[in-house]
């Protein structure tokens, strides 16, 4: 049964997104199928590894840090694109070496950093573990760097390493 359906409970989960976002109909119900079986069998063939939790009761404290930093940035953001050229800001790379090697921490860091306004993951070195981040309100380096370092790799690293 696991060659055919290798994740049951995604196959279930894209049906019925599926559904939701077409009109219900008999052909629709069986292409949602098939889109959800072939989906699941590239899952599968990816072998992503699962992600070993050490203190999962962490993760509550980085949502809400997250969503603090995503409101915050949100503001910040929204007063430069206001202000203009009234406000000056410098926009800038910013290469930060992490500890982190776990590649379900990077993966959730990379969402936390992409989905802040105002920064973008740009690279990631895996041999040498330097992150390289665009800012578009760049004050110091030293502060982004502190900024990744001590709010979100410190928790991530607690997580899962």
């Amino acid at each position: 049964m696991s060659r055919v359906l290798p994740h049951p409970l995604l196959a279930a989960s894209l049906v019925l997104l599926w559904m939701l976002l077409n009109a219900f109909s008999l052909g629709h119900f069986l292409l949602g199928i098939v889109v959800a079986l072939i989906a699941t069998r590239a899952v599968a063939a990816l072998q992503i590894p699962k992600p070993r939790l050490r203190r999962w009761q962490l993760i509550p404290q980085l949502v809400v840090i997250v969503l603090y930093d995503i409101l915050r940035s949100n503001i910040a953001v929204a007063g430069i694109i206001l202000m203009g050229r009234r406000r000056k800001h410098v926009s800038g790379f910013v290469a930060i070496p992490l500890d982190l090697r776990d590649r379900n921490g990077l993966a959730i860091l990379a969402c936390i950093v992409t989905s802040t306004p105002g920064t973008a993951w740009v690279e990631y070195a895996a041999d040498s573990g330097v992150l390289v981040i665009h800012v578009l309100d760049l004050v110091t380096k030293e502060e982004w760097v502190d900024l990744i370092k001590d709010r979100y790799e410190s928790l991530l690293l607690e997580i899962f390493e």
